[in-house]
């Protein structure tokens, strides 16, 4: 918290930290009746023209009378949190603001009553005009995810009156206003003749040993159980992204387009490189190329590096990376299943972070869908060898993969054998933590149909399940 004692009047106050340099003042319009717009117009015009900062407007339960002093705060913005987070000013003082973003990340400061300073980028300084204070005044920063993940700013006026403050602005890619009813997922409910699953067969590894692959950040919404629709961060349209493949020693060049209007990147978990670099955020409109490596084997996660990762993680954008280990011994088919959680926010609205935090996810799946497997089965043919790779890419939940009926002769783990064909005995679950993966392989005996889950009940229940469709 930052108590800052008023000045003489008539005269500005002294930050308590020295300030940086100022940036010219750009002004605000806040909200309001049709005269006091125009009023506002006239006056920011005015400041422009003489080079004086004035404010956006006089500030929330501003019922005190100005003091005709002004209190000047320097706040740093910084590993998503302003510093000082509670600024407590005299009932009546003009309040500024001097903003320095110190992160990586762009910044700005948006306060109720409107004011606000333009985005900044790192070492950037903003001088925002509060207004006169007479009660509490929230701030935080408009960039998609950043406001929940905890970058927000309380002002207090000392003897001033209490306020509630007025709605938050709206922020790209999130919902800010009174939320619809949240939608429930019915993971029996059938999607209906004309629903698609996802296609979890396995392509081979392409030839070559230099992969070249643009992934393109995009907001969509998407279906993710029957009748439960959700706006979606992903790469190239899909949670998950698309499955990537190779082999040790190969090196794979990808380019990611940012198309939404969030910072995004990507973390390949394949990759052995600094992450202060490897790991760049990407702005909207912008893109960048990503080269590594990869020189382990097994099924890596990829998923966006952007803060807060576990909202861009848990809104859809995360995908598999799958490096065949040296000899891999072909089998008669083979599928990806990729096990993630969906957070519900309201019907067509992104996921809801306060849920993420809790673990108390609606909905946990393969490949994006609520049960799609349980309607649109896996086929296979009695007496085929059968590999299912698996990646858990949580972000919360561990999985039980499990296949009824279908023992497991072999289980490879997070880049090594735990169990071969020769070996005497079996297995029945493939357990996986969050962003860990592995494969499984068994032969189905009969025709039938074999259901598949992970055996954590309570997420089976909530849609990670589905079936094997074995015929003669």
């Amino acid at each position: 918290m930052s108590t800052v004692p008023p000045a003489d009047p008539g005269r500005p106050a002294v930050s308590p930290t020295s300030a940086p340099p100022a940036v010219p003042p750009l002004g605000g319009i806040a909200a309001g009746v049709a005269l006091v717009l125009l009023a506002v117009l006239v006056g920011v015009i005015g400041e422009r023209a003489s080079g004086t900062a004035g404010p956006a407007s006089t500030a929330a339960g501003a019922t005190v009378p100005p003091t005709g002093r002004t209190t000047t705060v320097t706040v740093t913005a910084a590993g998503m949190r302003y510093q000082p987070d509670h600024i407590t000013v005299p009932a009546g003082d003009r309040l500024v603001i001097v903003l320095t973003n110190t992160d990586s990340r762009r910044h700005d400061l948006v306060l109720a009553t409107g004011a606000r300073t333009p985005l900044l980028d790192k070492g950037a300084t903003a001088r925002l005009d509060a207004g006169v204070i007479g009660g509490t005044v929230a701030g935080w920063c408009s960039r998609p995810a950043h406001r929940q993940a905890g970058m927000t700013l309380t002002i207090t006026a000392t003897g001033g009156t209490s306020s509630t403050p007025s709605p938050a602005a709206p922020t790209p890619g999130m919902n800010h206003s009174m939320p619809p009813e949240k939608p429930a997922v019915d993971a029996m409910a059938d999607p209906g003749p004309d629903f698609t699953a996802r296609d979890a067969t396995l392509a081979p590894a392409p030839a070559g040993r230099l992969h070249r692959i643009t992934l393109r950040a995009k907001e969509v919404q998407r279906d993710v159980a029957t009748g439960v629709t959700q706006t979606l961060w992903t790469f190239n349209g899909t949670a998950p992204g698309p499955v990537l493949r190779g082999r040790v020693g190969d090196v794979f060049e990808v380019t990611l387009v940012n198309d939404t209007d969030a910072e995004h990147g990507i973390d390949f978990h394949a990759e052995a490189l600094a992450p202060d670099t490897a790991m760049r955020t990407v702005e909207p409109g912008q893109s960048t190329v990503y080269r590594f490596t990869a020189i382990k084997a097994g099924i890596w996660m990829y998923h966006c590096s952007a803060m807060p990762m576990l909202y861009h993680v848990g809104n859809g954008m995360y995908g598999a990376l799958i490096i065949d280990p040296p000899g891999l011994p072909p089998v008669d088919r083979e599928f990806v299943l990729v096990q993630s959680e969906f957070y519900l926010g309201g019907q067509g609205q992104p996921g809801d972070l306060a849920k993420m935090r809790a673990d108390q996810p609606d909905a946990v799946v393969f490949n994006g869908y609520a049960s799609q497997y349980a309607f649109r089965p896996l086929t296979a043919r009695a007496g085929e060898r059968v590999r299912i790779w698996l990646l858990d890419a949580g972000p919360n939940r561990s999985s039980a993969f499990h296949i009824v009926g279908a023992p497991f002769d072999t289980v490879y783990v997070e880049g090594g054998y735990r169990l071969r064909p020769s070996d005497p005995g079996g297995a029945q679950i493939l357990d996986l933590a969050p962003a860990s993966g592995g494969f499984v392989e068994t032969r189905f005996a009969q025709p039938g149909t074999y259901p598949f889950l992970s055996h954590v009940m309570a997420d089976a229940d909530r849609g990670a399940r589905g079936a094997v469709r074995v015929t003669p």
